[in-house]
């Protein structure tokens, strides 16, 4: 993990590598309550009975979506800022969902900084965010991350 010490510090890192999480196993409880939580309850989510005979490899698949919103959560295992403000998440640009997520992967943050500025008292910070499958060539996610963080 990468220790900053305000926002301001991420300038000094674009282009830079900020790190890559611990493995995350994608379970079935998880994908079910995104499901619940968001109504997107697809049978190839959360149909382990129907999966079993239906999909390639026998296992439902976590939502893309997921993927992406997990960001947050390895993403605090990748860097931390010690003196700061709120930071507000500001979006997410070029989202890809490049292969599936069948239940029992294993997930994992990859995260370097494409760009950095100041905003009055605050960094726009952008990451260049890859969701790493285990055992695969193609990353499940590749995105970029914007957020707004405010000086302390």
């Amino acid at each position: 993990m990468i220790i900053l010490q305000t926002p301001a510090d991420f300038l000094d890192l674009v282009g830079k590598p900020l790190g890559v999480s611990d493995w995350f196993t994608i379970e079935q409880q998880h994908i079910d309550d995104f499901a619940r939580n968001t109504g997107d309850d697809f049978w190839i989510h959360v149909d382990v009975e129907r999966a079993a005979r239906e999909m390639p490899d026998g296992k439902t698949i976590a939502h893309g979506l997921y993927m992406l919103a997990l960001v947050p959560k390895l993403q605090r295992q990748v860097f931390r800022v010690e003196k700061r403000g709120k930071g507000l998440n500001y979006g997410s640009d070029r989202v890809r969902y490049t292969a599936q997520v069948p239940v029992g992967s294993r997930i994992r943050l990859r995260q370097s900084v494409k760009s950095a500025e100041r905003s009055g008292a605050a960094t726009r910070l952008v990451t260049d965010c890859v969701i790493e499958l285990e055992g695969s060539e193609r990353p499940a996610v590749v995105a970029e991350f914007i957020l707004l963080m405010q000086d302390e």
